[in-house]
């Protein structure tokens, strides 16, 4: 009794073990379980996006031509001017001089042409001689020359004087206090700043793609999303040999004064069209520790791990530069547990 009772036991636990080997067996062939979708070419806007520095339209150094001392300065940093806009007044004491040379200059020439008028008629009555007039045609000349001379000096003392902004815009430096005399410096800086310049650096591979008059996107960080509208103004002709990019400019209005020169920004030119390779974003993985992206194409029940260059973000897919042809089938989900040569399981 003893005996049966052993071997029924004995016969029990060989079947449990066969049924676990065969449930563990079953569990190591089990495929990982993926979806996968087919991605083909789209033609996909061709967007540059570049770092943007603003600067003034137009700086202009305002100062006098000659040293003089400083009587007034009507503007202060930050301050709007218009153009003609009085904004430093210097010393005088000077044009009351300047004007009586002027003066000088006249009596002299009127009276020289006095003279002039007396040698012709004596010469037209036989009285004085030809060498007479030429003289005294000269002597008018050179009285007309003088009288021009002092004008010019005393034009030059006034506009020193009293000195306009000759460009409307904002002041950006002040130099001086009333009092001091003049010297190497401007006595104040006002920077023209509607509209503004915005300076890009390009690639030289997009040199062709860039044209004057197009559009250009603009945003600054103290805006946040806001889109400022511009357009291209300038490309230059020339590239520089260590960047390999070349300057272009792009003019904004500024009316409303929020573009401050020094503001750091973003600007995004249409290049184009392109054909490229689109895929979901949920197919680009990520190698950890670097900054490769990856995507899992299934090819004949096996995956293999194509390294991608990706292009713009499009959505909720991404543009491909390289890694993935057009008709390609990829991985959108379950690629944790895949490996390069994985076979797998498709489930859609």
């Amino acid at each position: 009794m003893n005996t049966l009772k052993y071997t029924s036991l004995l016969l029990a636990t060989l079947t449990l073990s066969a049924c676990g080997d065969k449930s563990q067996n079953e569990e190591q062939e089990k495929l990982p379980v993926v979806k996968v979708e087919q991605v083909f070419n789209q033609d996909v806007v061709q967007t540059g996006t570049y770092t943007a520095t603003v600067e003034p339209e137009m700086i202009n150094n305002i100062s006098s031509s000659t040293p003089n001392r400083i009587k007034e300065i009507l503007v202060d940093e930050g301050y709007n001017v218009s153009k003609g806009q009085t904004v430093v007044i210097l010393d005088d004491v000077n044009i009351t001089s300047y004007e009586i040379q002027v003066a000088n200059a006249k009596a002299n020439l009127e009276n020289v042409r006095q003279n002039y008028e007396r040698a012709l008629k004596l010469l037209e009555i036989g009285g004085g001689t030809q060498q007479s007039v030429d003289q005294m045609q000269l002597q008018l000349t050179n009285a007309e020359n003088s009288l021009a001379a002092a004008e010019r000096t005393l034009k030059n003392v006034k506009e020193n004087t009293v000195l306009v902004s000759p460009i409307s815009g904002v002041v950006t430096a002040r130099n001086y206090d009333p009092g001091d005399m003049t010297a190497a410096l401007p006595i104040i800086t006002v920077a023209q700043v509607n509209p503004v310049k915005i300076i890009i650096n390009v690639p030289e591979s997009e040199l062709s793609k860039v044209k004057k008059g197009m559009p250009a996107d603009i945003s600054f960080d103290t805006y946040g999303d806001e889109i400022f509208e511009g357009h291209v103004t300038m490309v230059s002709p020339t590239v520089d040999t260590n960047s390999r990019t070349f300057g272009v400019e792009i003019s904004l209005t500024n009316s409303s004064g929020r573009v401050l020169p020094g503001m750091f920004g973003r600007v995004k030119l249409a290049l184009g069209n392109a054909d490229h390779v689109v895929v979901p974003d949920r197919a680009i993985v990520k190698q950890p520790g670097s900054a490769n992206q990856y995507v899992y194409v299934y090819h004949n029940g096996k995956v293999s791990y194509n390294k991608v260059e990706l292009g713009q973000r499009l959505g909720s897919s991404y543009e491909l530069l390289s890694g993935v042809e057009p008709g390609d089938t990829v991985v959108v989900t379950g690629q944790a547990k895949l490996a390069d040569g994985v076979q797998v399981e498709i489930v859609n």
